[in-house]
């Protein structure tokens, strides 16, 4: 039996449509009949080179960490799964040691009509939940969501700003909503992205020309700056603004040194800079419980819906921003 994937060929970074082998599960895997596929920068950065996967097997992997479907068919020995099951995947996988390996990066993802999944990455998702909203949870919401409550450890009333309101950002906006920080202040170059973050519930939303009044705005400065631009002007910026304690988290991916312009500023105000990657599957899990609960509405974070066969032009389309996406999904 075969089916189409988004196959990345890392020797010349080629993104290609083919037909390949639906593929076999073993005795603790579970084959999945993928219904929705989200497109994400970190996509884009696999295939123009700013990823590179560290532990995949071989030079070519079907793209895709974001993926919701229906179980086709079980392994040998998974139980507390039937077919016909609506589930999302987790994005990521750890073996023994710990080591996590990525979907999609390290191992084959989702951007393919059938996807094998070990049983216990799949999450189950309520039926009023739509496959094009589930699979972006993983990563698209639980990244932003992961760095808001561990690492940043954001309480109710912190004063947060979100430079970037893109894919993970805009989400974190609305998190950041839900938790109760306050101010919650975007700070993005374009007006359709400022005008998304007020929609999601920013107190204030900046061009970056207008961030020196963050001080002033929150009365002292921000306990939690949030990069999600991966951007180094944005990290340099950021901490001018931070207040006594405050915490810079970097969720976006530079690949650049980070600075710090003042050492006795940034040990005067006692500051901190925090790495942050991804997330953890009670995260995913936490997500799915306010989703089913009618807390979280990703509705109007659903950009547009392709075939699968049109990854290539998503990923054109990501990579011009054009329409300012949140998410597009492939759906095969």
């Amino acid at each position: 039996m075969k089916m189409l994937a988004g196959r990345l060929h890392l020797k010349e970074r080629g993104l290609r449509m083919e037909t390949v082998d639906v593929p076999e599960p073993g005795p603790d895997e579970v084959l999945v009949k993928v219904t929705a596929a989200g497109v994400c920068l970190s996509d884009v950065h696999l295939i123009e080179g700013g990823l590179t996967p560290r532990l995949l097997d071989g030079d070519v992997v079907t793209l895709g960490h974001e993926t919701a479907g229906i179980v086709d068919r079980l392994g040998d020995r998974v139980e507390g799964w039937k077919p016909g099951d609506r589930i999302l995947l987790q994005a990521g996988q750890r073996d023994r040691r710990g080591t996590v390996y990525t979907r999609g990066v390290d191992y084959d993802g989702g951007w393919a009509e059938y996807a094998v999944a070990r049983a216990d990455t799949l999450v189950a998702i309520p039926d009023d939940l739509p496959f094009e909203q589930a699979c972006i949870i993983p990563d698209a919401v639980s990244t932003p969501w992961a760095a808001i409550t561990a690492t940043a450890q954001v309480k109710p009333g912190d004063a947060v700003a979100v430079w970037g309101v893109g894919g993970l950002g805009a989400h974190a906006v609305q998190l950041l909503r839900l938790i109760g920080a306050a101010p919650v202040i975007a700070v993005d170059p374009l007006a359709p992205a400022r005008e998304r973050a007020l929609a999601l519930g920013a107190d204030v939303a900046l061009d970056p020309s207008e961030a020196g009044t963050i001080r002033e705005l929150t009365g002292g400065g921000l306990a939690v700056a949030l990069d999600f631009a991966g951007v180094p002007a944005v990290r340099e910026q950021a901490l001018t603004v931070l207040g006594r304690g405050g915490k810079l988290v970097l969720a976006g991916i530079a690949n650049q040194p980070v600075t710090i312009s003042s050492d006795s500023f940034f040990n005067y105000l006692k500051l901190s800079i925090h790495g942050h990657y991804g997330s953890d599957p009670e995260h995913v899990e936490e997500l799915v419980r306010l989703a089913r609960r009618q807390r979280l509405d990703l509705a109007a974070s659903i950009s547009d819906v392709l075939p699968l066969a049109d990854a290539p032009a998503a990923v054109e389309r990501l990579q011009r921003k054009e329409g300012n996406p949140i998410r597009l999904i492939l759906r095969p």
